[in-house]
């Protein structure tokens, strides 16, 4: 491991469990990279919806993990941990990288499995490279592996506008696959059509239900990805053809409903889901591959890129988290080191 000229650094923590001010800026040592881990230096992190469960004391850090925030980064890699040329899967110091991490992302340095770097994509800076670890292997494993679209599916995307949404309609419209989402307002319309949605449906005012039905000739869609849960749960079996699968990765209206299950028995539907952070290197490295081979080559051509609605000071997290959580946005807010 190379020697650091700084011992410590600046980074953001969560001083107690609570609203956007629980997050405040700090020092605390520079990690040291385990073995088969790098440390990067960090330009960029992202905010997901799990940072906030996390604030709110309501999704800890896994055991070993740091306790600071953030689960995807983008920046140079300036020491190495142990591992042969395989474990370290090529990587050297001066490498820019993005990278999935399980915590520690709001800081100057942190450590990431060798195996969860990829490249910075040709054509993107250091802040869009940051903005695509945590919602790329989401979409990726829930959306593809988990639900297995494929074919000339169909995929309804709910929360269309967030990091996730915008991840997922570009990712299924690049493959070919027709794509409806649910969001709100004319600014979000506009944008999330020209990613690739085939219909927009204002969530305020139209009932997905009845538009898909109608889309798809009363079949209704084949995979349906929804971070909002409660009672769109029932309203997702109704507007899920046969064989259709529903994934649900967040609950925003509530993770506990009353459902009929007899149109999931004359269906032949699949009800799953899936959190992405307590999975094992190993998968996480699986995912990893997968990114590299099927959909960097689709980012350096320029056919899917990360929106990113805000650019903040790293100091200026808690900003980021009351943005968020107003749920006005469009695509990813970033804090840069």
């Amino acid at each position: 491991m190379q020697e650091l000229l700084s011992d410590t650094m600046h980074c953001v923590h969560i001083a107690e469990p609570g609203g956007p001010d629980a997050l405040r800026p700090t020092t605390r040592p520079v990690p040291k990279p385990a073995p088969g881990e790098v440390l990067v230096r960090v330009a960029a992190a992202g905010i997901n919806g799990p940072d906030l469960y996390q604030r709110r004391g309501l999704y800890p850090a896994p055991p070993g993990a740091s306790d600071l925030p953030g689960l995807e980064i983008a920046g140079t890699i300036v020491a190495l941990g142990d591992g042969d040329g395989d474990q370290m899967g090529g990587w050297r110091i001066g490498d820019a990288c993005c990278a999935l991490t399980a915590g520690g992302g709001y800081a100057e340095y942190c450590t990431a499995p060798a195996a969860q770097c990829l490249p910075v994509p040709a054509g993107l800076d250091m802040v869009e490279a940051a903005a695509l670890p945590e919602t790329m292997f989401t979409v990726w494993t829930n959306v593809f592996e988990r639900a297995r679209l494929s074919g000339g599916e169909t995929l309804l995307v709910h929360g269309g506008a967030g990091g996730i949404g915008t991840t997922a309609i570009q990712i299924a419209a690049a493959f070919g696959h027709r794509v409806f989402t649910t969001a709100a307002g004319n600014e979000a319309a506009t944008v999330l059509a020209r990613l690739g949605a085939e219909r927009v449906i204002d969530f305020t005012s139209e009932d997905f239900v009845a538009i898909v039905k109608e889309a798809t000739g009363g079949k209704g869609v084949d995979v349906i990805l929804d971070v909002v849960g409660g009672d769109y749960v029932a309203r997702n079996i109704q507007c899920l053809n046969r064989d259709g699968r529903l994934v649900n990765i967040a609950f925003l209206k509530g993770s506990k409903m009353e459902i009929d299950l007899m149109p999931v028995m004359l269906k032949r539907l699949t009800l799953t889901g899936s959190t992405l952070r307590v999975q094992s290197p190993a998968r996480k490295a699986a995912i990893a591959s997968q990114l590299r081979e099927r959909v960097w080559p689709l980012i350096e051509a320029g056919t899917i890129r990360p929106v990113i609605h805000a650019r903040l000071p790293l100091a200026d997290a808690a900003e980021g988290h009351r943005i968020m959580e107003r749920a006005e946005h469009i695509g990813k807010i970033m804090l840069v080191v």
